[in-house]
């Protein structure tokens, strides 16, 4: 059992990548409204151009990433995320 604890203790390196890049243009939360509680997940524009869905809950794990917005919704949509009113954007 050590072993695992020792594995959950080290950060991918999409982890890593997520808690190094802090330079991005909106967020998005998408809710999955069918589970209770309902699962949160964020669509980021980075300031690269590219779009990441990371996860909140597990240090902002970069779950996949686009070219696009819309290959990033579709993604989300495909397991039929909900896009709560509104966007985040970066403080100048």
């Amino acid at each position: 059992m050590s072993y695992l604890a020792q594995d959950r203790a080290q950060p991918d390196e999409l982890t890593q990548k997520s808690k190094l890049s802090t330079e991005w243009e909106f967020a998005e939360i998408w809710v999955d409204p069918y589970l209770s509680p309902p699962y949160i997940l964020m669509l980021v524009k980075e300031q690269s151009g590219k779009f990441s869905i990371q996860n909140p809950a597990e240090s902002y794990r970069i779950i996949f990433t686009g070219d696009t917005y819309e290959e990033a919704q579709m993604w989300l949509l495909e397991d039929e995320y909900e896009r709560i009113t509104g966007r985040f954007c970066q403080p100048e």
